[in-house]
């Protein structure tokens, strides 16, 4: 799953519009998994889509999708610093 977040970070912000549009027509059930996994809140994007109901749906998950895996890559990019080694440990006794 991991290569696939990575090519949906990779995708233009319409090529994704596209992908989940796609997915509203022909493949719900695929848009809900992918978005389960993504961690997108549920909540929010109920109240993003209720509030703007005659804009593109597509466009409105694409959003929400891209800021979820911005601040996924953030947090990851937070807790791969490198841990300080044994020496480092013996230097600050």
């Amino acid at each position: 799953m991991e290569n696939n977040l990575l090519a949906l970070e990779n995708l233009s912000t319409p090529d994704l519009e596209t992908m989940i549009n796609e997915m509203i027509k022909n493949d719900f059930s695929k848009l809900v998994q992918l978005l389960y996994r993504i961690d997108v809140s549920e909540a929010k994007l109920k109240n993003i889509l209720q509030a703007h109901p005659n804009e593109d749906a597509g466009k409105l998950i694409a959003v929400v999708v891209l800021e979820r895996l911005a601040a996924t890559k953030k947090a990851r990019e937070s807790f791969s610093t490198k841990a300080p080694s044994i020496a480092d440990d013996s230097e600050r006794l």
